[in-house]
């Protein structure tokens, strides 16, 4: 991977004409890089290990589906912060920020009824703490969403979103075939499979309203990078 301040892409973006076009596709080189790290990480967790080798238990599932379901519904409160600390010159930015965070508020409802469904009480995944995996990711999410203009949030979404799209509907599969589920039991990683597939569709054009800049740039990957980190931490702690 390049070093920050070294991604000619971004570094070229005062040149005449053709900026813009230039950074958007450098910074999104650079993001896939640190998502095939990242899913190369995910899969050396002890959850998605046991999924993938056939050895996924109904506990498994449910120690997944209480640990996500903190973290998807902080999901839509910092991007609901986020977007409040966008300035005026960046209102499109905000009001994107804005719907994505409208559509995405009641998904931890999916998350329950996939609980419930597969055999969990409500009270069980509705009263669970966070583990400290979703701890750090949840403290680190709010600590850049209060930050003035937090355009590095982007590389959170890409790991978050990324995630849903190329994972998502995989892992429902598996968790469909290992634990002879209904398909209501594992509705939210197959809605997901297919939503964000959109939801990543919009992440170019959020690029660039904020491209070109080369320390929103390396901000955007870093926060990608340290966003993977954490998320991983997440699964990692997840115990069934």
């Amino acid at each position: 991977m390049r070093r920050a301040g070294k991604r000619p892409g971004v570094r070229g973006v005062h040149d005449a004409g053709g900026g813009r076009m230039s950074a958007v596709p450098d910074v999104l080189r650079q993001l896939t890089v640190v998502f095939t790290e990242f899913e190369g990480r995910l899969e050396q967790t002890p959850l998605i290990r046991r999924l993938t080798r056939g050895r996924f238990t109904l506990a498994d599932y449910h120690a997944f589906l209480i640990g996500l379901r903190q973290q998807v519904k902080d999901g839509a409160l910092w991007m609901s912060r986020a977007a409040s600390n966008i300035d005026e010159d960046h209102l499109e930015l905000r009001s994107l920020l804005m719907r994505h965070a409208v559509t995405e508020h009641r998904d931890f409802r999916l998350l329950e009824a996939d609980f419930t469904a597969s055999g969990g009480a409500l009270a069980d995944i509705q009263g669970a703490e966070k583990n400290i995996g979703s701890e750090a990711l949840s403290a680190w999410m709010f600590h850049e969403a209060s930050k003035p203009n937090p355009f590095g949030l982007l590389g959170a979404m890409w790991i978050i979103e990324g995630l849903g799209s190329i994972k998502a509907a995989e892992w429902g599969a598996l968790v469909r075939q290992r634990l002879d589920l209904p398909d209501h039991a594992v509705r939210f990683l197959l809605y997901h499979g297919e939503n964000d597939a959109e939801h990543i569709k919009e992440f170019e054009q959020m690029l660039g309203m904020v491209l070109p800049d080369e320390a929103v740039a390396a901000r955007i990957v870093k926060t990608a990078r340290v966003t993977a980190r954490l998320y991983a931490l997440q699964l990692e702690e997840m115990a069934g």
